[in-house]
């Protein structure tokens, strides 16, 4: 496994935080940590509550991970 390798999965944002990250709910019961990745962020993507999100987690700690789609509603 190398360092660009990312778990790619798929949640449900509950809660926005001012500091601009999110706490996102996973299929499972998991609720993790996550920040927008740059393109949506230079895109000016809004993300909310209740969003069902694509997100990327880091195989070394998988409490945190990076937003990289929103689907549309």
């Amino acid at each position: 496994m190398s360092k660009e390798d990312n778990i790619e999965v798929t949640g449900v944002v509950l809660e926005k935080f001012p500091s601009g990250l999110f706490s996102v709910q996973l299929d499972g019961e998991r609720v993790v940590l996550a920040h927008l990745a740059g393109r949506l962020r230079r895109n000016r993507i809004r993300v909310l509550a209740g969003d069902k999100v694509t997100m990327e987690l880091s195989p070394y700690d998988l409490t945190k991970g990076r937003i990289t789609f929103r689907h549309r509603s």
